[in-house]
């Protein structure tokens, strides 16, 4: 219950929720293919409330298999709507990886790609979003991103500078961050011309305002939340 952990838990939660809102206004306007980049334990494709929605989830194949032999334990049946897409992009690309799963290019679809942009490096998050505007119009993207630390004031860097060792100790260190502004370039050079960012003080607004329990997320900014879509 420490409180950056407390804190890092509801944003996580807060992410999902608002990742899970964006694809449902993206099914109400016909999209039909959900994409889950790095996928890790996501559970949307087993509780999935929409019939005609197929769930693509996108992990490193060893990954994958670990929660192939979790869901098996526990007794989890594979939903028909889910396909799995081991795939290791070191040997082959979200395009090439897609298409042998059987997803429609000709389609748009709904990306979620949480809680992976802060370990990649620039070129793999570029490479990435040039493989979305590709797609029609109605395709759309929601992730998340980490503020540049230098960017940070003092407490709020002593609260990333936790984090960021924690992460680091797993193995996994954060490698990638930009400023609102660089990220809105970054998405308009790659052909994005629709996007939103969410900072905590918005997802409040959104999700936590004028609960009996006081529950929202702090102060410490460290990230946002962005959607973004291809087209009008």
């Amino acid at each position: 219950m420490h409180k950056v952990a407390r804190d890092f838990r509801l944003f996580m939660a807060a992410r999902s929720r608002y990742a899970e809102d964006r694809l449902a206004e993206a099914v109400s306007h016909g999209v039909s293919q959900y994409v889950v980049l790095g996928a890790g334990l996501d559970t949307f494709a087993y509780r999935n409330p929409f019939p005609t929605l197929r769930v693509f989830e996108v992990d490193f194949p060893a990954t994958q298999e670990w929660k192939r032999a979790m869901l098996q334990e526990a007794s989890i049946p594979l939903p028909a709507s889910l396909i799995f897409v081991p795939l290791d992009f070191e040997h082959k690309t979200l395009s090439a990886g897609l298409a042998e799963a059987g997803f429609d290019s000709g389609e748009a679809a709904f990306f979620g790609w949480l809680g992976v942009v802060p370990y990649l490096t620039l070129d793999a998050f570029r490479a990435t979003l040039d493989a979305m505007v590709k797609l029609p119009a109605g395709t759309a993207v929601t992730f998340d991103y980490v503020f540049s630390p230098e960017t940070l004031s003092p407490q709020r860097r002593m609260v990333f500078d936790l984090l960021a060792g924690r992460v680091a100790a797993a193995g996994e260190p954060f490698r990638l961050f930009f400023a609102p502004e660089e990220l809105e370039a970054e998405l308009r050079r790659a052909g994005f011309r629709r996007f939103e960012q969410l900072d905590s003080d918005q997802l409040n607004e959104h999700y936590f305002k004028e609960r009996a329990d006081g529950l929202k997320l702090s102060a410490v900014k460290l990230g946002m939340l962005v959607t973004a879509w291809v087209g009008g």
